[in-house]
C-alpha cells in the first residue's frame, strides 16, 4: 500500500533508485490526488446518485444496503477488508514517516487511522529531496 523509500544506515550510502522508483516517487501526489478523488465521488454517488429516478431516497437505500449487508457473504468480506485495511494502513504509514515532510508528519500521523485519507495525505507530503530521486 504503501511506498517504501530505501534509506541507507549512517555509514551506508543511500541506494539509488531506478528510473521506476523515481517515476513513483514523482507520481504519488497524483496517484494520491486521482485515488481521493475517485473514492469522493463513489461516496457522493452512493449518497446522491439515481435519487431522482425512481431508486429511493436516502432512507430507502440505507435500509438496503444493511440488507445486502446482512445476506451477502460477498459484502461480509468486503466489510472485513475495510476493517482489517484501517488497522494496518496506520502501521504502514507510520513506519515511513522518515520520508515525509518534517512539518506535515502529525497530519499524516492523525489522518493515518482514516482510510483513504490517511494514505491520500501521505503519498501528498511524500519528501521531494533530490537524493530520492538518484537513478542507477
Amino acid at each position: 500500500m504503501a511506498i517504501r523509500l530505501s534509506q541507507g544506515d549512517e555509514g551506508n550510502n543511500p541506494k539509488k533508485l531506478s528510473e521506476l522508483g523515481v517515476v513513483m516517487i514523482k507520481g504519488a501526489p497524483i496517484v494520491g490526488l486521482t485515488g481521493g478523488a475517485v473514492c469522493l465521488v463513489s461516496i457522493l454517488w452512493a449518497v446522491f446518485g439515481r435519487m431522482d429516478s425512481g431508486f429511493g431516497s436516502l432512507t430507502d437505500s440505507w435500509n438496503y444496503l444493511l440488507g445486502y449487508l446482512g445476506s451477502e457473504r460477498f459484502a461480509y468480506a468486503f466489510i472485513w477488508d475495510i476493517v482489517l485495511y484501517s488497522i494496518f494502513q496506520p502501521r504502514l504509514i507510520g513506519e515511513n514517516f522518515e520520508n515525509v515532510e518534517e512539518d506535515r508528519v502529525g497530519l499524516v500521523n492523525s489522518l493515518g487511522y482514516i482510510p483513504v485519507v490517511g494514505l491520500v495525505a501521505y503519498l501528498l507530503f511524500l519528501k521531494r529531496e533530490e537524493e530520492l530521486y538518484m537513478v542507477e
